[in-house]
């Protein structure tokens, strides 16, 4: 069994870098005051992200751990399964980066897809 590829995670308002590889968007809203160009993403994947519902929920709640739990639940579903599995296709020929414009990085949906994609077989 081959090791789970690497993802990379950066803001969106930091500056492409030629070592990001393919930089993917993993947010449901394009971010505020930032230019297509500007933000230099090579595709914008809206399946792999929370719904609204749940977004709305964890903003309201602030229960990370009901959050983390109810999104893996929601990437088992058909459009987010083959999404995250497009995401582990990239990364058998480049590095991928998750791009995202959340301030909160460590406390948002990215590092539960970062784990759920790392623990997608092959």
């Amino acid at each position: 069994m081959s090791p789970a590829p690497p993802f990379r995670v950066r803001r969106v308002y930091d500056a492409a870098d030629p070592a990001d590889g393919v930089r993917v968007l993993v947010d449901r809203l394009w971010p505020r005051g930032l230019s297509k160009e500007r933000a230099a993403v090579d595709e914008w994947l809206k399946d792999v992200t929370p719904s609204g519902e749940l977004r709305s929920r964890y903003h309201r709640t602030g229960d990370h751990e009901e959050f983390a739990e109810r999104y893996r639940a929601e990437l088992a579903g058909p459009g987010p399964a083959a999404a995250a599995r497009h995401l582990r296709d990239l990364a058998r020929t480049s590095t991928v980066t998750l791009v995202t414009s959340v301030k909160d990085v460590e406390h948002s949906h990215v590092p539960v897809l970062v784990e759920h994609l790392r623990t997608l077989r092959a």
